[in-house]
């Protein structure tokens, strides 16, 4: 099987190509490196560089391959930014997404497996959250995966395009041997952040004691980059057996609070982490956590690494070996 996957040099698109190659599937990796790390394309794969949201390139790639499926990564990430910046999100995350489905549709290919968020529910009513949980975004990031989700849905139903789109909670960890982890530039995520305050004997900045949570900082559900990828092997599985448009969640099902990561990080390193309060960011919930009923009866999804001090060693592991 040939598999076509976007933005393979950041970071969940690199474990994903790994993963593949691994299991003897072809892959074909397209990444602009606009934010991915060339280092990150794997060298048995086929590496293509371009824009996605250049129809030009795009046609170029689905001409010259034939794909069993798409596994879409490319994106831009950053809640924040989204707020700073929102046109560059709708442009860059809905054209390029719109631009493989119809070269999708013009090529035949009809499996997209879509990298979706858990930010397209916005604040929850209900925890753990359900897929279908009312839809309404905080922000243009959220906002954007959630218009890409309801494209997708109308291509199945014109087109015959089946997808899955997993709805990531809180994606962490690292390869457990340190050799592959997270680097995103900006950084966002609370781990590596984290991480980096105690590695540079610097602050770390916390936002928000005021939550309606046990220890008052908000509660996220984390899950492990390996765990994430097999959910992506078991959706393509799906659309092999069950053609369709299906969403689920990918998560544990429980959660932990800033406070909680925090002492994990010093367990894990040694290191006692000096944080700096400050207020609460505009939008962020109290607790985010997945309702994992589905994936784990639909897929036989049931994760491996995503234990939190698990997450935590893998990531320290990787960042202490990028420090050297």
């Amino acid at each position: 099987m040939k598999i076509l996957v976007t933005g393979a040099a950041g970071y969940i698109g690199s474990f994903m190509a790994r993963r593949l190659l691994d299991e003897n599937f072809e892959v074909v990796i397209a990444d602009s490196l606009e934010r991915g790390h060339k280092e990150n394309i794997d060298s048995r794969a086929v590496f293509m560089q371009g824009d996605l949201k250049d129809t030009s390139f795009v046609e170029n790639i689905f001409s010259a391959h034939s794909f069993d499926a798409v596994i879409h990564f490319a994106a831009y990430i950053s809640m924040k930014e989204s707020m700073d910046n929102p046109y560059i999100y709708f442009n860059n995350n809905i054209l390029a997404s719109l631009n493989i489905l119809e070269a999708m549709r013009n090529h035949k290919s009809n499996n997209f497996i879509f990298s979706s968020t858990a930010g397209v529910y916005g604040n929850p009513i209900t925890i753990p959250i359900p897929e279908n949980h009312v839809k309404h975004p905080e922000n243009p990031y959220g906002e954007s995966k959630l218009m890409v989700e309801k494209i997708l849905s109308w291509y199945g139903q014109l087109h015959s395009i089946s997808s899955v789109c997993l709805r990531y909670f809180n994606a962490a960890g690292a390869d457990l041997e340190g050799r592959y982890g997270e680097d995103h530039l900006p950084e966002s995520h609370i781990i590596p952040n984290i991480i980096s305050a105690a590695m540079g004997k610097k602050s770390f900045m916390l936002y928000g004691t005021d939550y309606k949570t046990p220890d008052g900082t908000c509660i996220r559900d984390y899950i492990h980059v390996l765990d994430l990828v097999e959910a992506h092997v078991l959706a393509m599985k799906k659309l092999q057996q069950t053609p369709g448009t299906f969403a689920y969640n990918v998560g544990t099902g429980k959660g932990f609070s800033n406070k909680e990561v925090i002492d994990m990080v010093k367990k894990v390193s040694g290191i006692q982490v000096e944080v700096t309060e400050a207020d609460r960011r505009p939008g962020d919930a109290d607790m985010l956590i997945a309702d994992v009923t589905n994936i784990k009866k639909d897929l036989g999804f049931s994760p491996k690494y995503s234990d939190l001090e698990t997450i935590v060693a893998s990531a320290w592991k990787w960042h202490s070996r990028i420090q050297k």
